[in-house]
């Protein structure tokens, strides 16, 4: 048995402060353009079986209780209760929290509350351009403003989090240097007279800008990689080699293969091991092992990805222990590492490379 420290989840979000109906709950499962097959839900899913054996006896249920059942027993304790009691058990000390998602949900205090954890922001720099350009009236104030917004941000918060730039149908067009200030004045100016409000950014050129403010802040930098065009990330990734920033690139699945490289190749690159474990469920091991044959040891950090329920959050957490221990107990087992060297590794993928990489012990 493989025994980890309380982990660190290094990248989620806030959870849904209401009550949830059967539709609304299934939907958040599985994040999907269309509604499940015929004669089927979203519980028909690795996530959906992964959290009726994960949650119930969080709950006080059976493990592989019906989601009829399940969900009754939800709606009985009501939704901080459940998310209070499924947050404790999941085993976490403390949480990364991106605060850039739409919806009720709530923040890092509200998080660390619930799960009698510590919690540390991570700021959505797309967020932050959008909150600013709100309250600027020329495109001078607004570059002006959104300087000053990130360094107040990094200040305070953890890291800075960007979702688009790699994932946007414009990714491929970002190029890898810092644009110039009349490149950015002009994508500012269009981006500001053509956006609706709360219009997001999709300009490679601001998104770019938004990028390297961030580098030069200094905080580490969460990328979420998911699609993401090779080419762009891969020229980011080295154009920042040896600025003193590290990247943390998240996501990935099913090309999580990939992030490991980068991870080995670049010493400022971080590999996640994060939502694909929830969304694999039974074969979490699987990919977790194949992480772990790239990246070195010290360059993989966990997280939940959770976002909206609970759920999520507890069984990332309780997934990525149990494939943890299955991985490195089975290499311990068969003799190819010591027990020792699997629960050195176990913790620092656990906890200590995040604590580490975000400085979550002080300097």
């Amino acid at each position: 048995m493989i025994e980890t420290p309380p982990l660190v989840d290094q990248y989620c979000h806030g959870v849904l402060r209401t009550e949830l109906g059967l539709g609304t709950f299934e939907a958040q499962l599985m994040r999907s353009a269309g509604p499940p097959a015929a004669g089927t839900t979203f519980f028909d899913t690795q996530t959906g079986f992964a959290v009726r054996r994960w949650c119930p006896p969080l709950l006080g249920l059976e493990p592989h209780a019906t989601p009829a059942r399940y969900l009754a027993r939800r709606r009985e304790l009501g939704a901080a209760e459940t998310a209070r009691r499924l947050l404790r058990g999941s085993g976490v000390a403390a949480y990364l929290v991106d605060t850039g998602a739409a919806g009720d949900l709530t923040g890092p205090k509200e998080l660390a509350l619930a799960g009698d954890a510590e919690a540390f922001e991570a700021v959505r720099l797309e967020l932050l351009a959008e909150q600013v350009a709100d309250t600027s009236g020329t495109v001078g104030a607004f570059l002006a403003n959104l300087a000053e917004a990130v360094h107040h941000a990094a200040a305070g918060a953890a890291a800075f989090t960007c979702a688009t730039a790699f994932t946007c149908a414009d990714a491929p067009a970002l190029a890898p240097e810092p644009p110039g200030p009349g490149e950015v004045r002009g994508a500012a100016g269009r981006w500001l007279a053509g956006r609706p409000r709360g219009g997001a950014v999709r300009d490679p050129v601001l998104l770019a800008h938004l990028l390297w403010s961030a580098v030069a802040a200094g905080l580490p930098l969460q990328l979420h990689t998911g699609a993401a065009d090779t080419t762009a990330l891969t020229g980011f990734v080295r154009a920042t080699a040896g600025l003193g920033t590290r990247l943390v690139l998240l996501g990935g699945y099913p090309d999580h293969r990939r992030t490991a490289q980068l991870a080995a190749d670049f010493p400022h690159v971080y590999a996640d091991a994060g939502a694909a474990l929830g969304r694999t469920g039974a074969r979490a091991a699987v990919v977790l092992a194949e992480l772990l044959e790239l990246a070195p040891f010290g360059k993989v950090l966990f997280s939940s990805g959770g976002r909206d329920l609970p759920e999520l959050h507890a069984v990332g957490a309780l997934l990525f222990r149990e494939a943890l221990g299955r991985v490195l107990g089975g290499w311990a087992a068969e003799g190819s590492w010591s027990w020792r060297d699997a629960e050195r590794v176990a913790a620092m993928v656990a906890a200590g490379n995040a604590r580490r990489v975000y400085r979550l012990d002080g300097p």
